[in-house]
């Protein structure tokens, strides 16, 4: 019976950012708990490939994240043309790194509109229906830099705050609503975004040491976390960021 809090059979999950890396490993982590997929993305080839390699189908909705109108209306057509959106996962992102000294002013507004303004974007869109309905789970992708800071990175570490931050405040606004918003807070993990840093057997070395689990994290370790946040057995919880991170900001 407990087991069955975990199910998502006859929910639809929107993940950003799902073409590859961490949002593709959790909309295949949601689609194997029973969960129907809109994979998303700007680049409809890369959608196309990344849909092709599920065992059921799936729906693909190309938007850019960073534009307010176009994913409104992206948002509403689905709603009105195919259904529900009952689970958001607000993944996409990116980095970029250099010393906060010379650090490029449109690379930093850039930052902000991918990490922070997409959040709000499609947050906000999905949320509307969501509301409407009185249910609905929205789980914002943070990082170990929502709480933690490191040389080269300041930038992305402010906008991963600001992350946190949203969260507790859509939680605030919209849990009377019936709307359970939360974060996952992945610590280092083997992904494209982070393929530098893989390579960089210094940097790999440092992270063992520093971790106390003693290794880079695997995207499928973060799949359960996102089948709790959009599933029955959190419904009472809210605001909530989740870091897993194999122990980094638990140590010093």
């Amino acid at each position: 019976m407990s087991l069955q809090l975990f199910n998502l059979e006859g929910k639809r999950a929107l993940i950003t950012g799902s073409s590859q890396g961490i949002g593709l490993a959790l909309a295949k982590g949601l689609a194997e708990a029973g969960a129907s997929i809109v994979l998303n993305g700007r680049d409809e080839t890369k959608l196309k490939a990344a849909a092709d390699g599920f065992e059921t189908p799936v729906d693909s909705l190309a938007f850019d994240a960073t534009d307010h109108q176009a994913v409104r209306d992206a948002v509403d057509r689905f709603e009105a043309e195919t259904g529900a959106i009952d689970i958001l996962v607000n993944n996409a992102g990116m980095q970029h790194r250099g010393p906060l000294e010379d650090f490029p002013a449109d690379a930093f507004e850039r930052l902000l509109r991918t990490n922070v303004s997409s959040v709000f974007n499609v947050g906000q869109a999905v949320a509307r229906h969501m509301i409407a309905r009185g249910k609905g789970k929205i789980i914002n992708i943070a990082s170990v830099q929502t709480a933690l800071a490191r040389p080269g990175i300041a930038p992305y570490t402010a906008t991963k705050g600001a992350v946190g931050n949203l969260t507790k405040g859509m939680a605030t606004d919209w849990a009377r609503h019936g709307l359970q918003c939360n974060a996952i807070a992945p610590g280092y993990f083997d992904t494209p975004l982070n393929a530098a840093l893989v390579s960089d057997e210094t940097f790999s070395a440092w992270l063992e040491k520093r971790t106390p689990a003693g290794r880079w994290g695997k995207v499928e370790e973060l799949v359960g976390a996102c089948i709790f946040l959009s599933s029955d057995a959190s419904s009472f919880v809210n605001g909530h960021t989740l870091y897993v991170d194999g122990g980094i900001t638990a140590s010093l």
